[in-house]
Protein backbone atom coordinates (compact mmCIF):
# COMPACT_ATOMS: atom_id res chain seq x y z
CA UNK A 1 0.00 0.00 0.00
CA UNK A 2 1.23 2.90 -0.74
CA UNK A 3 1.59 6.69 1.37
CA UNK A 4 -1.37 8.36 -1.57
CA UNK A 5 -3.76 5.45 -0.84
CA UNK A 6 -3.16 5.54 2.70
CA UNK A 7 -4.14 8.85 2.72
CA UNK A 8 -7.27 8.52 0.23
CA UNK A 9 -8.19 5.56 2.94
CA UNK A 10 -8.11 8.26 5.57
CA UNK A 11 -9.90 10.69 3.89
CA UNK A 12 -12.85 8.82 2.86
CA UNK A 13 -12.92 7.10 6.15
CA UNK A 14 -12.77 10.33 8.59
CA UNK A 15 -16.16 11.39 8.39
CA UNK A 16 -17.57 7.75 8.84
CA UNK A 17 -15.69 7.86 12.06
CA UNK A 18 -16.55 10.70 13.11
CA UNK A 19 -19.81 10.02 12.66
CA UNK A 20 -19.78 6.75 14.89
CA UNK A 21 -17.87 8.60 17.96
CA UNK A 22 -20.16 11.62 17.47
CA UNK A 23 -23.20 8.90 17.86
CA UNK A 24 -21.42 6.72 20.71
CA UNK A 25 -20.72 10.39 22.61
CA UNK A 26 -24.35 11.21 22.46
CA UNK A 27 -25.64 7.89 23.42
CA UNK A 28 -22.98 7.74 26.34
CA UNK A 29 -24.05 11.19 27.23
CA UNK A 30 -28.03 10.66 27.15
CA UNK A 31 -28.12 7.48 29.70
CA UNK A 32 -25.78 9.28 32.13
CA UNK A 33 -28.49 12.57 32.46
CA UNK A 34 -29.70 12.18 36.18
CA UNK A 35 -33.71 13.27 36.08
CA UNK A 36 -34.72 13.84 39.65
CA UNK A 37 -38.08 12.67 40.78
CA UNK A 38 -39.99 15.98 41.29
CA UNK A 39 -42.74 16.74 43.62
CA UNK A 40 -45.08 20.44 43.76
CA UNK A 41 -47.69 21.22 45.39
CA UNK A 42 -50.13 19.90 47.52
CA UNK A 43 -50.63 16.08 47.81
CA UNK A 44 -53.87 15.48 49.00
CA UNK A 45 -55.58 12.23 49.68
CA UNK A 46 -58.90 11.68 48.12
CA UNK A 47 -60.90 11.23 51.44
CA UNK A 48 -59.35 14.18 52.70
CA UNK A 49 -61.02 16.39 49.14
CA UNK A 50 -64.07 13.96 49.58
CA UNK A 51 -64.86 15.85 52.93
CA UNK A 52 -64.77 19.33 51.82
CA UNK A 53 -68.59 20.13 51.73
CA UNK A 54 -70.81 23.50 51.10
CA UNK A 55 -70.99 25.50 54.35
CA UNK A 56 -67.60 24.56 55.79
CA UNK A 57 -65.56 28.10 56.80
CA UNK A 58 -62.31 28.75 55.29
CA UNK A 59 -60.47 27.32 58.53
CA UNK A 60 -61.85 24.43 58.21
CA UNK A 61 -60.85 23.87 54.97
CA UNK A 62 -57.07 25.06 55.96
CA UNK A 63 -57.23 22.66 58.57
CA UNK A 64 -58.11 19.69 56.44
CA UNK A 65 -56.34 20.46 53.19
CA UNK A 66 -53.41 22.76 54.09
CA UNK A 67 -52.48 25.81 52.49
CA UNK A 68 -53.89 26.88 48.75
CA UNK A 69 -50.68 26.10 46.13
CA UNK A 70 -52.30 29.48 44.39
CA UNK A 71 -54.25 32.12 46.49
CA UNK A 72 -55.79 34.30 43.96
CA UNK A 73 -55.33 38.08 44.74
CA UNK A 74 -57.86 39.19 42.03
CA UNK A 75 -60.49 36.57 42.73
CA UNK A 76 -59.92 36.21 46.71
CA UNK A 77 -63.19 34.04 46.71
CA UNK A 78 -61.61 30.92 44.90
CA UNK A 79 -58.44 28.72 46.27
CA UNK A 80 -56.81 26.58 44.07
CA UNK A 81 -54.62 22.89 45.09
CA UNK A 82 -52.89 22.09 43.28
CA UNK A 83 -50.37 18.91 43.14
CA UNK A 84 -47.56 17.30 39.98
CA UNK A 85 -45.28 14.64 40.47
CA UNK A 86 -42.66 13.45 37.46
CA UNK A 87 -40.75 10.69 38.14
CA UNK A 88 -37.40 10.33 36.96
CA UNK A 89 -36.58 9.05 34.06
CA UNK A 90 -39.56 7.36 33.21
CA UNK A 91 -40.79 11.12 32.93
CA UNK A 92 -44.73 9.68 34.03
CA UNK A 93 -46.47 12.77 35.63
CA UNK A 94 -49.48 12.47 37.41
CA UNK A 95 -51.87 16.15 37.90
CA UNK A 96 -54.19 16.83 40.98
CA UNK A 97 -56.39 20.03 41.02
CA UNK A 98 -59.00 20.83 42.99
CA UNK A 99 -60.80 24.53 43.48
CA UNK A 100 -62.95 25.48 46.30
CA UNK A 101 -64.73 28.44 45.85
CA UNK A 102 -65.53 30.85 48.55
CA UNK A 103 -69.38 33.10 49.18
CA UNK A 104 -67.86 35.69 51.98
CA UNK A 105 -66.39 32.83 54.56
CA UNK A 106 -68.17 29.48 53.54
CA UNK A 107 -67.51 27.17 50.90
CA UNK A 108 -69.96 27.55 47.99
CA UNK A 109 -68.85 24.89 45.65
CA UNK A 110 -66.02 22.34 45.19
CA UNK A 111 -64.48 21.84 41.41
CA UNK A 112 -62.17 18.42 41.21
CA UNK A 113 -60.41 19.68 37.67
CA UNK A 114 -57.89 16.72 37.38
CA UNK A 115 -57.99 13.69 39.74
CA UNK A 116 -54.94 11.49 39.12
CA UNK A 117 -55.49 8.96 37.04
CA UNK A 118 -54.67 4.84 38.00
CA UNK A 119 -50.73 5.65 38.17
CA UNK A 120 -49.27 5.04 42.14
CA UNK A 121 -45.41 5.61 41.68
CA UNK A 122 -43.90 2.37 42.63
CA UNK A 123 -41.97 1.75 46.08
CA UNK A 124 -39.05 2.48 44.98
CA UNK A 125 -40.52 5.73 44.00
CA UNK A 126 -41.75 6.53 46.98
CA UNK A 127 -38.12 5.50 48.39
CA UNK A 128 -36.27 8.23 46.01
CA UNK A 129 -39.23 11.08 47.04
CA UNK A 130 -38.26 9.81 50.66
CA UNK A 131 -34.71 10.22 50.58
CA UNK A 132 -34.71 13.11 48.23
CA UNK A 133 -37.15 14.98 51.11
CA UNK A 134 -34.89 13.59 53.56
CA UNK A 135 -31.56 15.16 52.08
CA UNK A 136 -32.65 18.09 51.43
CA UNK A 137 -33.99 18.69 55.03
CA UNK A 138 -30.44 17.09 56.40
CA UNK A 139 -28.61 19.47 54.18
CA UNK A 140 -31.00 22.49 54.97
CA UNK A 141 -30.15 21.86 58.96
CA UNK A 142 -26.46 21.33 57.93
CA UNK A 143 -25.99 24.50 56.69
CA UNK A 144 -27.96 26.13 59.27
CA UNK A 145 -25.99 28.13 62.33
CA UNK A 146 -27.41 29.70 65.45
CA UNK A 147 -27.15 33.52 65.27
CA UNK A 148 -24.26 35.28 67.26
CA UNK A 149 -25.09 36.24 70.93
CA UNK A 150 -26.18 39.65 70.71
CA UNK A 151 -23.63 42.13 72.69
CA UNK A 152 -24.27 43.87 75.40
CA UNK A 153 -21.76 46.02 77.17
CA UNK A 154 -22.93 46.46 80.91
CA UNK A 155 -23.88 50.06 81.78
CA UNK A 156 -20.84 52.57 83.22
CA UNK A 157 -22.17 54.54 85.97
CA UNK A 158 -19.94 56.95 85.61
CA UNK A 159 -20.79 57.77 82.11
CA UNK A 160 -23.00 60.72 81.16
CA UNK A 161 -26.14 60.23 78.69
CA UNK A 162 -26.00 60.30 75.18
CA UNK A 163 -26.80 63.76 73.18
CA UNK A 164 -25.51 65.36 76.57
Amino acid sequence: MTVHSFSLLIRRLAPAAMLAALAAALLAVSACVYRPTIQQGNLLKTEDVDQVTEGMTRTQVRYLLGTPMINDPFDPQRWDYVYRLTTGRKRNTVDAHFIVYFEGDNVSRVEKVAVPGSYVPTDNEQQAIRNQTQAAESALESTREPPPPPSIEPARPDAGRPGN
